[in-house]
């Protein structure tokens, strides 16, 4: 039975959270009562092997608190489970939508999806808004002097930090209207189960913001031994914390960490302005002649932490087992998959993308360009990083390595893959043979 009032809804999917949020504010102040919902996208979930991904117990868990606050507000979150086309015809005969609200999608998919979606809406009458969230700056908002995108971050991020001010971090105070959710008996959200999937109860990281930490950031940063990272990247990628929140502390604590916030608006312009990323392709287009080794053996091996170089073994073992990997270890498992194995980095980045908790297409598409050097602004394609060198820089003590390989100086341990200086003259060989061809 339909609502007996026009309603608005508020369609949330990387903003699962209530305050400064972008759309969320226009929402209520449309002057109709709105009403959130949440859609788990059978298109996304049908492709994930994991029936323990933790990513969708996140996103459960987010839901939960954001239920709990808006029945304190004697409102409710409704959550579906489908494939979004068919939701919403179902949600349009169950309330009388006036108006549709949401925020940016940038991904390949999440851009059809609501250009789908938004026309289906309009045939029917119904307005469809859209509105910048989970960036500071988008699209064509930072472009050189000569109207282009940026390929190079530096630049990049001296032109986004000159375009800053107040207008750009002003939180939206959402707080303000709350009155205007629609009053609503609680519906209860689908368990875990009722959309396929199980929970493992394990603690995901605090959302709050280590302040102390933060100023140390830079010094801290790349010991992965210790907690030197905020740890936030997830919160980020679903939207948990606002952008505009993190971005003020940021400017008040550690430019070093600023400038890795301004990375993730980076990646998505780059995705916005050159999409054929997103179809597989290289950055720099080039370097798609280059002929991979593609060892499915030797993938398996990296995979599953057992290449017999400690610092990637420790790294892969720590993703498998908690979805996370420290930066630094990331640039060297990947850069070693790639140069030492001759390994497709499209192959690793499709397997991080599966394991990752904090996973956003832009940023690690980004990473993997970086390491394979086919990316904008990437390490150039004779640097090569040597997980010994590596080892002894940021992990001396291996504290970070015997955590996650007890075996590390027995013989259940392996033998190295591949010797480094031999990976190395190899992998220099086949790169300047595909960069000849062009």
């Amino acid at each position: 039975m339909k609502t007996k009032t026009k309603i608005a809804l508020f369609w949330h999917r990387r903003d699962l959270r209530l305050d400064d949020n972008a759309g969320l504010y226009h929402a209520l102040k449309s002057g109709y009562r709105v009403l959130p919902i949440f859609i788990f996208d059978q298109n996304i979930l049908d492709k994930l092997d994991n029936k323990q991904d933790r990513r969708v117990e996140f996103i459960h868990q987010a839901l939960s608190e954001m239920q709990e606050k808006l029945t304190e507000l004697s409102s409710t979150i409704v959550v579906k489970y489908g494939k979004p086309n068919k939701i919403w015809e179902q949600l349009l005969e169950e309330f009388d939508v006036a108006e549709v609200y949401t925020n940016h999608d940038y991904e390949k998919y999440g851009i059809e999806r609501d250009k789908e979606i938004g026309t289906m809406l309009n045939a029917k009458g119904i307005a469809f808004y859209t509105f910048k969230d989970q960036t500071i700056f988008e699209k064509n908002e930072i472009l050189s002097g000569a109207r282009t995108p940026y390929t190079i971050f530096t630049p990049y991020s001296r032109k986004w930090k000159d375009t800053l001010n107040d207008f750009y971090l002003k939180s939206y105070p959402n707080e303000m209207y709350f009155d205007n959710f629609l009053q609503h008996e609680k519906i209860e959200i689908p368990s875990l189960s009722d959309i396929g999937f199980e929970g493992t109860r394990e603690a995901f990281p605090g959302k709050e913001i280590r302040e102390e930490l933060i100023k140390k950031y830079e010094e801290l940063r790349d010991i992965p031994s210790i907690l030197g990272t905020s740890r936030l990247s997830v919160h980020l990628r679903f939207g948990t914390v606002s952008i505009r929140k993190l971005t003020q502390k940021a400017l008040k604590l550690n430019e070093k960490w600023l400038n890795e916030l301004i990375w993730r608006d980076f990646y998505m312009n780059i995705l916005h302005h050159f999409p054929h990323i997103s179809a597989g392709k290289s950055f720099r287009k080039e370097y798609d002649n280059i002929v991979w080794r593609n060892n499915e053996t030797e993938f398996e091996k990296w995979c599953e932490g057992k290449t017999g170089y400690p610092i990637v073994d420790a790294g892969m073992r720590e993703l498998n087992e908690t979805g996370f990997m420290h930066n630094r270890v990331r640039m060297i498992a990947a850069s070693f998959l790639i140069k030492h194995l001759l390994i497709d980095w499209r192959w690793g980045e499709a397997y991080f993308a599966q394991k990752l908790l904090d996973f956003d297409f832009s940023a690690n598409n980004g990473g993997w360009q970086w390491a394979s050097s086919s990316g904008c602004d990437a390490a150039p394609y004779f640097r090569i990083f040597n997980p010994t060198s590596q080892t002894q820089k940021f992990d001396p003590e291996l504290k970070y390595i015997k955590k996650w390989i007890p075996e590390l100086n027995s013989f259940d341990y392996p033998k190295p893959i591949v010797e480094h200086a031999f990976a190395r003259e190899r992998v220099l060989k086949i790169y300047k043979e595909a960069l000849v061809k062009t």
